[in-house]
Protein backbone atom coordinates (compact mmCIF):
# COMPACT_ATOMS: atom_id res chain seq x y z
CA UNK A 1 0.00 0.00 0.00
CA UNK A 2 1.75 3.03 -1.15
CA UNK A 3 1.33 6.56 1.42
CA UNK A 4 -1.22 8.10 -1.27
CA UNK A 5 -3.86 5.51 -0.38
CA UNK A 6 -3.05 5.26 3.26
CA UNK A 7 -3.61 9.56 3.40
CA UNK A 8 -6.96 8.85 0.89
CA UNK A 9 -8.78 6.63 3.92
CA UNK A 10 -8.10 8.07 6.77
CA UNK A 11 -9.22 11.70 5.14
CA UNK A 12 -12.89 9.53 4.16
CA UNK A 13 -12.86 7.96 8.03
CA UNK A 14 -12.28 11.13 9.50
CA UNK A 15 -15.19 13.17 7.28
CA UNK A 16 -17.85 14.26 8.99
CA UNK A 17 -21.07 11.47 8.19
CA UNK A 18 -24.03 12.76 5.85
CA UNK A 19 -26.49 11.64 8.59
CA UNK A 20 -27.68 12.87 11.58
CA UNK A 21 -29.52 11.09 14.25
CA UNK A 22 -32.27 13.18 16.11
CA UNK A 23 -33.35 12.36 19.11
CA UNK A 24 -36.90 12.27 19.58
CA UNK A 25 -38.28 10.44 22.29
CA UNK A 26 -35.72 11.81 25.15
CA UNK A 27 -37.06 15.26 24.47
CA UNK A 28 -40.07 13.89 25.39
CA UNK A 29 -39.14 12.55 28.62
CA UNK A 30 -37.51 15.91 29.32
CA UNK A 31 -40.81 18.04 29.08
CA UNK A 32 -42.47 14.95 30.75
CA UNK A 33 -40.08 15.00 33.62
CA UNK A 34 -40.22 18.91 34.23
CA UNK A 35 -43.78 18.98 34.11
CA UNK A 36 -44.31 16.26 36.81
CA UNK A 37 -41.64 17.89 39.16
CA UNK A 38 -43.38 21.62 38.58
CA UNK A 39 -46.55 20.06 39.40
CA UNK A 40 -45.61 17.67 41.89
CA UNK A 41 -43.88 21.16 43.69
CA UNK A 42 -47.09 22.71 43.22
CA UNK A 43 -49.48 20.48 44.58
CA UNK A 44 -47.58 20.13 47.65
CA UNK A 45 -47.70 23.85 48.29
CA UNK A 46 -51.02 24.49 47.75
CA UNK A 47 -52.58 21.30 49.97
CA UNK A 48 -50.08 23.16 52.67
CA UNK A 49 -52.00 26.60 51.58
CA UNK A 50 -55.14 25.14 51.90
CA UNK A 51 -54.86 22.92 55.52
CA UNK A 52 -52.11 24.86 57.30
CA UNK A 53 -50.64 27.97 55.22
CA UNK A 54 -51.96 31.45 56.49
CA UNK A 55 -51.36 34.79 53.96
CA UNK A 56 -48.30 36.65 54.58
CA UNK A 57 -50.58 39.82 55.39
CA UNK A 58 -51.54 38.03 58.33
CA UNK A 59 -48.67 38.65 59.67
CA UNK A 60 -48.33 42.65 59.26
CA UNK A 61 -52.57 43.05 60.04
CA UNK A 62 -53.50 43.95 63.83
CA UNK A 63 -56.22 40.90 63.23
CA UNK A 64 -55.85 37.91 61.31
CA UNK A 65 -57.88 37.73 57.84
CA UNK A 66 -58.08 41.72 57.53
CA UNK A 67 -56.66 41.97 54.20
CA UNK A 68 -57.42 38.44 52.82
CA UNK A 69 -60.21 37.02 53.30
CA UNK A 70 -60.50 33.06 53.87
CA UNK A 71 -62.89 33.15 51.44
CA UNK A 72 -60.44 34.49 48.88
CA UNK A 73 -57.38 32.99 50.15
CA UNK A 74 -58.81 29.27 49.83
CA UNK A 75 -60.05 30.53 46.02
CA UNK A 76 -56.10 31.15 45.60
CA UNK A 77 -55.28 27.55 47.14
CA UNK A 78 -57.73 25.60 44.95
CA UNK A 79 -56.65 27.60 41.38
CA UNK A 80 -53.38 26.87 42.64
CA UNK A 81 -54.28 22.80 43.28
CA UNK A 82 -55.70 22.82 40.20
CA UNK A 83 -52.60 23.63 38.53
CA UNK A 84 -50.72 21.41 39.75
CA UNK A 85 -52.92 18.65 38.93
CA UNK A 86 -53.37 19.62 35.28
CA UNK A 87 -49.14 19.90 35.44
CA UNK A 88 -49.31 16.32 36.70
CA UNK A 89 -51.86 15.16 34.18
CA UNK A 90 -50.16 16.75 30.88
CA UNK A 91 -47.04 15.03 32.50
CA UNK A 92 -49.10 11.42 32.02
CA UNK A 93 -50.32 12.54 28.98
CA UNK A 94 -46.71 13.08 27.41
CA UNK A 95 -45.47 10.09 28.77
CA UNK A 96 -48.00 7.80 27.67
CA UNK A 97 -47.66 9.63 24.51
CA UNK A 98 -44.04 8.88 24.18
CA UNK A 99 -44.41 5.52 24.10
CA UNK A 100 -45.31 5.84 20.33
CA UNK A 101 -42.21 8.01 19.50
CA UNK A 102 -39.03 7.02 18.15
CA UNK A 103 -36.39 6.81 20.09
CA UNK A 104 -34.58 8.31 17.25
CA UNK A 105 -34.57 9.50 13.62
CA UNK A 106 -32.39 9.97 11.39
CA UNK A 107 -32.17 12.19 8.20
CA UNK A 108 -29.66 13.55 5.98
CA UNK A 109 -27.73 16.28 7.17
CA UNK A 110 -28.71 19.50 5.72
CA UNK A 111 -25.76 21.68 3.49
CA UNK A 112 -25.38 24.96 5.29
CA UNK A 113 -27.11 28.07 3.21
CA UNK A 114 -23.59 30.06 4.38
CA UNK A 115 -19.81 28.75 3.87
CA UNK A 116 -17.13 30.76 6.10
CA UNK A 117 -14.18 28.90 4.01
CA UNK A 118 -14.87 29.30 0.37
Amino acid sequence: MSAGEKLSSDSESTALPRAQSIYIRPLAHLARNIFGAWGFIVVIKALYDLFWGTPEANLYSAKPWQFVTLEQWTRYAGFELSYGLSCLALAWIISRYARFLPETFRRQRPQPAISLWK
